[in-house]
């Protein structure tokens, strides 16, 4: 089963455009993710609707954020995303007639459940500014050749 990391690669993007002090292009983005620079502006969209980064066109035009990284969460960002599926289990049938399967779909179900409010619960209590503290203290232990591939 494929998992899902659009979150994953949304917080990589703006992880780097937090350490930009000018615009940075989609295609700049692009070459740092590996994708198509249309990706890239699909994926901004519903940051740019929350109103957590913006966008301008033209020369020296580019992405930039437009909030506090101290107070955009992960449960922000995951929601501006259309809050994408946390699991990658499910039930075996959703609607089975077997009512052993019934019993262990509620189990499931309240399982999942329960699961999917801890780690949005998690999600509102990091930042971006916390991921960019881990980043920085990373950085200084390894040194400048950790840098991504197509960073500026």
């Amino acid at each position: 089963m494929k998992r899902g990391s659009k979150l994953s690669g949304v917080l990589h993007i703006l992880l780097h455009m937090a350490e930009q002090t000018s615009p940075i292009t989609s295609e700049d983005l692009s070459r740092i993710m590996a994708t198509n620079p249309v990706v890239i502006r699909r994926t901004m969209a519903g940051l740019r609707e929350r109103g957590y980064v913006q966008s301008e066109k033209g020369h020296g035009g580019g992405w930039t954020l437009s909030c506090d990284p101290s107070k955009l969460t992960l449960r922000d960002i995951y929601d501006a995303l259309g809050s994408p599926s946390l699991l990658a289990i499910g039930n075996r049938t959703e609607s089975p007639g077997c009512l052993v399967e019934q019993a262990v779909n509620a189990a499931l179900q309240q399982t999942f459940k329960h699961a999917e409010e801890l780690l949005l619960s998690r999600f509102a209590e990091i930042t971006l500014s916390n991921l960019s503290a881990d980043y920085h203290a990373r950085f200084i232990t390894r040194g400048s050749s950790s840098r991504c591939h197509g960073a500026r």
